[in-house]
């Protein structure tokens, strides 16, 4: 079986990346034909400037290979190496009705809260889709808010196949339903673009900050508190096994200690967590031509099998 996923280098990688996709990822590549890639074409819908977009992509990827990403199992690359995926995405927009991406509820969120709208934000469900069909995927690991993405693809292929027989292979999507919306600082969806996330590779400084952040209610110290709806609380389980969230729990129902308890607890967690991470991480960031090297590898491994669909699909679709 067939699994892909990708995130975007728009940023440093946070708890919502973690726990929602890359988490999954680090399963799969143990037992499945596991394709993974830094999207930095869609990270252009929020990166403008060459630099940055640069060298985010070189972060995410020496990101992902501290976190446990390993070539050796899975297929690893960065998403600008496999030209084809352009092509296709062009192909396919043919195919899509102008309807099905106005319905798109990552464009409308994404608008209401301030993003500017363009045509790469509103046309980002197509080059999506031309990733998940390049590679003939059978699973997409995705967030609940993403499900709507991955049938999109679908709808698009069928289309396709409809007028040129079965060429595209009709992706599932796959949802954890423990972990699969991470709340952020302010209790919404962990996010980048709101500017809520709790970094995996932030400083000790810069992560006391992020959690020192998160949103609680103004329950006094001695009284006991609802961890139920909790903005601590429901990240720091996402760290913790039952026994572990049971004793957290006590703690809130007892009293006599405020949210900045639960939130140095937290700090603590997190730190600890991540810490053989940080220390891979660092080695990637100091060597960077190592981290090139690996790409580019995995990009002639994608590719290989990009060209087989384009093929196919510039045979049934006229493109000489």
């Amino acid at each position: 079986m067939r699994t892909l996923t990708g995130l975007q280098p728009s940023g440093k990688l946070h708890l919502g990346n973690y726990f929602a996709s890359i988490k999954q990822m680090l399963k799969a590549q143990e037992s499945e034909d596991m394709f993974m890639f830094i999207a930095n074409y869609h990270a252009m819908t929020s990166v403008s400037d060459a630099k940055t977009l640069r060298q985010n992509t070189l972060d995410a990827a020496a990101a992902f290979l501290a976190l446990g990403i390993d070539p050796e199992k899975c297929t690893f690359w960065v998403q600008s190496d496999v030209k084809e995926v352009l092509e296709l995405y062009w192909i396919l927009s043919q195919y899509t009705p102008m309807g099905l991406l106005e319905r798109a509820h990552s464009y409308k969120d994404k608008i209401a809260k301030g993003i500017s709208a363009n045509h790469g934000l509103f046309s980002y469900p197509v080059l999506m889709a031309a990733d998940i069909l390049l590679y003939n995927t059978d699973v997409v690991p995705v967030g609940k808010d993403q499900i709507q993405h991955v049938e999109i693809a679908r709808d698009i292929a069928m289309k396709f196949n409809n007028e040129h027989g079965e060429i595209l292979h009709l992706p599932e999507f796959r949802v954890d339903e423990n972990v699969a919306t991470v709340p952020g600082t302010d209790g919404s969806k962990m996010s980048k673009s709101y500017g809520n996330t709790i970094d995996i590779f932030a400083d000790a400084k810069t992560l006391k900050k992020q959690i020192s952040s998160i949103v609680t209610d103004a329950t006094p110290l001695e009284a006991p508190k609802k961890w139920q709806d909790c903005n601590v609380f429901n990240i720091a389980k996402l760290f913790l096994n039952q026994d572990e969230q049971d004793a957290l729990k006590a703690r809130y129902e007892r009293g006599g200690e405020g949210h900045g308890h639960f939130k140095m607890y937290l700090n603590e967690v997190i730190w600890e967590y991540f810490k053989t991470a940080r220390e891979r991480y660092e080695h990637y960031s100091k060597n960077q031509g190592e981290v090139e090297e690996i790409l580019a590898e995995g990009a002639k491994k994608a590719r290989s099998h990009a060209q087989i669909i384009i093929e196919k699909v510039r045979k049934a679709s006229g493109v000489y």
